[in-house]
């Protein structure tokens, strides 16, 4: 396994970042516990969950599953705030002070630890100044509760403010972003990651493999294996299934069986390695879908490979838009 600073930080973290959004959901505590003992046995020492994923199930499962392995002190917990927790509960969303702190004194007592090591901000927002986010991020950490913080989903401009307002009053500066970045869906080449190389920004992607689309399990006009992660008949789901979406995925299959490994494993790896890149976000379902994803690091992509993947697949384009955020007064397109 290969390691990376997160960003300007300095701590090392591996190159695959194990995603526990299925955790308590899709996936059984008992299997879930079973693929992160394996995750970490593997190398992989970055771990990433959320507040809103199974309404705090998942950050349960993995608190649970690092008191039992007894190896908390290796790993690099990341989790994140903002979403709605309480459906009645107006105040039970949004980066606001309430909710941030309230929150993470939540996510510890669900992951059974002191100090979470990365906290990040689950989306953008316009309701709420960042000077009211960053003051209450920065008295976490000054609390020794929070060690590092990040962002996620928010564009190269609202990451470039934050860091402006950080400089200005002296808080606590964001280390890192989340993007959705994958071969379907290149847009962040555009601004975010030179931003992020120019100001020692980690990037970690989310959804590297396009919800597994990428992995080849669908396949051009034909219906869609049951039980799989998109159906018929969906928006989101929908957006995959076009015929540009299809001609990457053929040149992504071509140049995974010149190589001898699955078509997921490179795009995993054609994400791992571009440029600006840290750690992208796997988010197995199954042990299976894990050992497939663990096969990437010995992947390497060459530069015909990049030049074939460009073909079909232009750098900064998307070829499947894959992300739209509602700022209040307006929308903002990735």
């Amino acid at each position: 396994m290969e390691y990376r600073g997160l960003g300007r930080a300095g701590v090392q973290v591996s190159m695959l970042c194990l995603g526990c959004m299925m955790f308590g959901g899709r996936t059984d505590e008992a299997n879930s516990m079973d693929i992160i003992d394996r995750a970490i046995d593997a190398g992989i020492n970055f771990l990433d969950t959320a507040n809103v994923y199974s309404r705090g199930r998942s950050e349960e499962i993995v608190g649970k599953a690092l008191v039992r392995n007894g190896r908390r002190h290796r790993i690099v917990l990341a989790t994140k705030v903002h979403g709605r927790m309480d459906d009645e509960d107006p105040n039970a969303r949004g980066s606001h002070r309430r909710h941030i702190i309230e929150q993470c004194e939540a996510s510890l007592r669900r992951l059974q630890t002191d100090y979470i090591d990365l906290y990040q901000i689950h989306r953008p927002s316009s309701e709420v100044p960042i000077d009211e986010t960053l003051r209450a991020l920065d008295d976490l950490i000054r609390a020794g509760k929070v060690r590092y913080i990040g962002t996620s989903t928010f564009a190269a401009w609202q990451v470039l403010e934050s860091l402006w307002v950080s400089k200005e009053l002296g808080l606590h500066r964001f280390i890192c972003e989340q993007p959705p970045y994958h071969l379907l869906d290149r847009r962040i080449e555009r601004e975010l990651v030179p931003m992020a190389q120019t100001y020692g920004l980690a990037l970690i992607p989310w959804s590297p493999l396009a919800g597994g689309f990428l992995t080849g399990k669908y396949r051009r006009g034909e219906t869609r294996p049951e039980g799989a992660r998109f159906q018929e008949g969906d928006e989101w789901d929908d957006r995959h299934f076009t015929d540009d979406a299809f001609d990457v995925l053929e040149v992504v299959e071509a140049i995974a069986k010149e190589k001898g490994c699955t078509p997921g494993q490179f795009a995993l790896a054609w994400c791992a390695q571009q440029p600006g890149i840290t750690s992208p976000i796997i988010g197995p379902r199954s042990m299976e879908q894990l050992e497939d994803n663990l096969g990437a690091v010995n992947v390497k992509v060459t530069d015909e490979d990049r030049a074939r993947i460009d073909a079909v697949a232009p750098p900064g384009r998307a070829t499947v838009p894959y992300y739209q955020a509602d700022f209040g007064p307006h929308k903002f397109r990735w």
